[in-house]
C-alpha cells in the first residue's frame, strides 16, 4: 500500500470549506478583540501575526501525508511525556501551578503538544488492532490516556486534563470500544468524587463552589462569571455595536481578550453576532466530520473524527463557562481569543484534517 497524492500546489490540499470558516473566525477574531482593546493596533497586529505563522504551520501539516503522521505519533507522545515530566521538576511556576517550560524568551506550555500527540498515538493503536472489543485493547488506551491525564493534573492543570482525556475517550468511541467500558469509567467517576474532592487544591474547590453559586462572593471568586453572564445578557438580540460594549471598555470583564472573549463578543453583536459564530464554528465541525466519514483508511477516520469532536468540545466548555452553565477552567474560544500556544494547537488540528482529505488512500 503507498499513500499517493493528488496535489500539484501546496495551496491545493487547503479544504475551501475549513478555509472559509478559518478567515471567518480571523475576521471575528480581529473585530472582537480591536474594540475590546480599546482599539489598540498593536493587539491586532500580534494577533495577525499568530495567525500567520499558524496557517504557514497549518499548511505544512496539510501537505503531509498521514502516513507519515502516523509513524511519528509514538514519538510525539514519548516527547510529551518527557516534557510534562520536566515540567513537573523545572517547570516555570505562575501562580502555583507549574505548567510552562522555558527556553531562552520563548515560554510554552507541554500539555498543549499532548493535545495532538495523544489523539495521535491512540489512532496509531487502534488503526492496526484487529479486535479492538477486547479488553486489552481498552486497558491499552486507558493506561495511554492516564499517563499524561496524571501528569498535567499534577501541574496543577485539572481542566487540560480532563480535556485530553475527554479526547482520548472520544478516540476509544469511535475505534468501537466496548461501550461497557466506558459506563464502568462514568460510574467509577461518579462513586469516587466524594473522595477526590479531597485531593482538589483549595482554588479548584472554589471554582466548583462559585459555579454552583457565584453569588456566595460577587467581588471575589464570583467575579468573572459574574460579568460575562451580564455581558452575554445585554446584548440581546442585535447587540449594543462595535465599540459599544460597556463591559469590555470600562474594564467590568476581566480577560476580555482570552478566556472571556465570547462575553464581549455577545455584549456588542447580540444573538445573531452568536448565532453568525456558531454557525462558522458548526461548518468547521461538520466537515471535519464529513472527512471522517469519507476517509477509506482507518487511521484517517479515527484522527479526523476524534479531532473534530475535541473541537466542538472546546466551544462548549468556552462558551458553557462564560454563560455559567459550566465551572471556569481557563479554555479560550478556538481561533477567536488572544494567544499563540492554543491557536498553534488548532491550526495544527485543522492541517490535520486537510492531510486526511487531500491524500486519500488508493487501493492498488
Amino acid at each position: 500500500m503507498s499513500w499517493r497524492t493528488r496535489i500539484l500546489h501546496p495551496w491545493q490540499a487547503l479544504d475551501p470549506a475549513l478555509m472559509t470558516g478559518i478567515v471567518l473566525l480571523m475576521i471575528i477574531s480581529l473585530a472582537v478583540l480591536y474594540s475590546g482593546s480599546q482599539e489598540s493596533i498593536r493587539v491586532v497586529l500580534a494577533q495577525l501575526v499568530r495567525f500567520a505563522v499558524g496557517i504557514s504551520v497549518m499548511v505544512a501539516v496539510a501537505n503531509t501525508p498521514p502516513e507519515r503522521l502516523r509513524a511519528w505519533a509514538p514519538a510525539l507522545y514519548g516527547v510529551g511525556v518527557i516534557l510534562l515530566a520536566i515540567t513537573l521538576v523545572a517547570g516555570k511556576t505562575n501562580l502555583g501551578a507549574r505548567r510552562w517550560l522555558g527556553v531562552g524568551s520563548l515560554t510554552f506550555q507541554p500539555s498543549e503538544l499532548m493535545k495532538l500527540a495523544l489523539p495521535l498515538l491512540l489512532a496509531y493503536y487502534y488503526a492496526q488492532q484487529e479486535n479492538v472489543r477486547h479488553w486489552r485493547s481498552a486497558a491499552a488506551g486507558f493506561v495511554l490516556i492516564a499517563i499524561p491525564f496524571l501528569l498535567i493534573a499534577k501541574e496543577p492543570d485539572l481542566g487540560t486534563a480532563a480535556q485530553i482525556g475527554a479526547a482520548g475517550i472520544f478516540m476509544m468511541w469511535l475505534a468501537g470500544v466496548r461501550r461497557r467500558w466506558f459506563i464502568g469509567l462514568i460510574l467509577l467517576a461518579v462513586v469516587s468524587g466524594p473522595i477526590l474532592w479531597h485531593f482538589l487544591h483549595g482554588y479548584q474547590k472554589e471554582r466548583i463552589l462559585t459555579f454552583l453559586d457565584p453569588q456566595r462572593d460577587p467581588l471575589g471568586a464570583g467575579y468573572h462569571i459574574i460579568q460575562s453572564m451580564i455581558a452575554v445578557g445585554s446584548g440581546g438580540l442585535w447587540g449594543k455595536g462595535w465599540f459599544n460594549g460597556t463591559q469590555v471598555n470600562l474594564d467590568f470583564l476581566p480577560e476580555a481578550q482570552t478566556d472571556f472573549v465570547f462575553a464581549g463578543f455577545a455584549e456588542e453583536f447580540g444573538l445573531i453576532g452568536v448565532l453568525v459564530l456558531l454557525s462558522t464554528y458548526l461548518l468547521i465541525i461538520l466537515r471535519g466530520l464529513v472527512i471522517a466519514y469519507e476517509s477509506r483508511d482507518p487511521f484517517g477516520r479515527l484522527i479526523a473524527g476524534t479531532l473534530s469532536l475535541t473541537f466542538f468540545l472546546y466551544i462548549f466548555i468556552n462558551m458553557g463557562m462564560t454563560t455559567g452553565i459550566l465551572p471556569v477552567v481557563g479554555v479560550p474560544l478556538p481561533l477567536v481569543s488572544y494567544g499563540g500556544t492554543a491557536m498553534l494547537t488548532f491550526m495544527i488540528g485543522l492541517g490535520i484534517l486537510m492531510s486526511v482529505h487531500a491524500h486519500p488512500r488508493l487501493h492498488e
